[in-house]
């Protein structure tokens, strides 16, 4: 039995003998490569009235091409009730602020509960399908125990333009990325840039290491000292690359890694007694790596507006922050 068919679009080929699947994203650009081919292979797509399931096919100048796009399907998540705390929406896109605990994307372990099953929650009928099932599109991701910003898709032209602007990270486009993080220790010099390549540990495949260049994925973090502390700094990080425990990893890897982090940091755990009481029982109330997103700007997908949106220092953060400050 053949799905309905949500829509039916028609467009007419300019220039001649090339692929079908190139003819179609230039004729319905909303919808990614990858789809278009999907399509063609389940039959979607005709030639001047003829069915053609080859994306490769050669089309001529001229050529009646019609898709038909079926209606997304069901996300396989399940869609649950979840407070979000939205800091902006619209037809394209969401942007969150995420908290501390709050996993992305449903994972071994995390089946339930996650950012993606809140939204599939939240959204509902707006989510046009990504890919062709109706589900967020996640473009850039959070540790669990990072707080702060985070924008997502709501349909696959939003996020063919989101991604590409996170893949350019920022060199041609208003793409920026900036967090709080609070370290041991005082970075020298106290503005600067790490560049080290990161990949997967082989001893501990639950852990990024620096690698040499060649051996991983080219990663480079700004940095700048904003407040200093007894023992501890706050920094803040702009990112030029987006890999994965980035800030983390380099931090740690200079020798400064982030209070609270259990997986980086767990060599300084002791040097939580050399803190005021005040700023060891925050620290233990943190319960988390100390790190924020603050601030997250890019271009929206489809006007070019470029959005900017700057969320606060957590409580938790804060405290710690407070209790810094008082010894």
């Amino acid at each position: 039995m053949v799905d309905a068919i949500d829509e039916e679009r028609v467009g007419i080929v300019v220039e001649g003998g090339i692929r079908l699947d190139r003819a179609l994203v230039a004729l319905f650009p909303d919808l990614s490569r990858a789809r278009l081919q999907d399509l063609v292979r389940n039959g979607r797509v005709s030639r001047d009235g003829i069915p053609v399931r080859d994306p490769s096919a050669k089309v001529a100048a001229g050529a009646e091409i019609v898709l038909e796009v079926p209606p997304p399907a069901d996300a396989e998540p399940a869609a649950e009730a979840v407070d979000l705390a939205i800091a902006y929406e619209d037809d394209d896109l969401i942007v969150i602020d995420k908290p501390a605990g709050l996993v992305v994307h449903p994972a071994p372990g995390h089946e339930s509960g996650t950012l993606v099953n809140a939204l599939i929650g939240h959204c509902g009928a707006s989510l046009s399908g990504i890919g062709g099932v109706r589900r967020p599109g996640i473009v850039h991701r959070l540790d669990k125990d990072t707080s702060g910003l985070i924008v997502v898709a709501k349909n696959d032209a939003a996020h063919q333009g989101l991604t590409a602007q996170f893949a350019d990270h920022g060199r041609t486009g208003p793409l920026e990325r900036a967090y709080a993080a609070l370290v041991w220790g005082v970075p020298h010099p106290r503005t600067g840039t790490i560049q080290a390549s990161l990949a997967r540990s082989r001893h501990n495949r639950e852990k990024i290491a620096v690698v040499s260049e060649d051996a991983g994925r080219h990663a480079v973090t700004h940095y700048a000292v904003a407040e200093t502390y007894p023992e501890v700094a706050l920094v803040r990080c702009r990112l030029e690359t987006g890999r994965t425990h980035q800030i983390r990893v380099h931090l740690a890897h200079r020798g400064h890694p982030l209070l609270g982090d259990p997986v980086y940091g767990g060599a300084f755990r002791t040097k939580a007694a050399r803190l005021s009481p005040e700023a060891r029982d925050a620290l233990a109330a943190l319960g988390r790596q100390a790190l924020h997103a603050e601030l997250l700007g890019f271009s929206h997908p489809r006007t070019g507006e470029t959005l900017r949106f700057e969320s606060p220092i957590p409580p938790d953060i804060a405290a710690l922050v407070e209790a810094l400050a008082k010894a």
